[in-house]
């Protein structure tokens, strides 16, 4: 199995243990409150990540591109955060997460569109039964 598949496995499972996390620390705390300790904590992992896998030693040389996406990246989700976690504290969690991985779809898509990755039938057919699962727990 490539390393990339294993990768992904590990990052669905933290995924769905973390929207019960979510979903629990926010009983006892406003939501915007909640979403900075978080972001504050995740921004604690992923620079001992960086010094761990010694990646602060590689000389830091960004393309106006580069930057320019890294930013427009992280606006998109600080935003997304900040929905998900107004909807956590709304909602039942079940049903937020499965509405959240609708974003798969749109993910196909504009990678379709704009990365010109292939759409197999097989992507099709899930993105589909994916978008079909979202209007089903939507739908009133």
């Amino acid at each position: 199995m490539p390393v990339w598949i294993v990768y992904s496995l590990i990052a669905t499972l933290l995924a769905g243990v973390t929207a019960i996390f979510v979903k629990s620390s926010l009983r006892d705390i406003n939501t915007e409150m909640g979403l900075v300790i978080r972001i504050a904590i995740v921004f604690v992992v992923v620079l001992a990540n960086l010094f761990m896998v010694k990646g602060h030693k590689v000389p830091i040389e960004l393309s106006s591109r580069t930057l320019f996406f890294l930013i427009i990246s992280g606006i998109t989700t600080g935003l997304c955060s900040i929905f998900y976690h107004k909807a956590m504290s709304l909602g039942n969690v079940s049903v937020i997460s499965a509405i959240d991985k609708g974003s798969i779809v749109i993910t196909v898509m504009l990678a379709v569109a704009f990365l010109g990755e292939p759409l197999s039938p097989k992507l099709a057919v899930g993105s589909v039964l994916i978008l079909t699962g979202m209007v089903v727990l939507i739908w009133k």
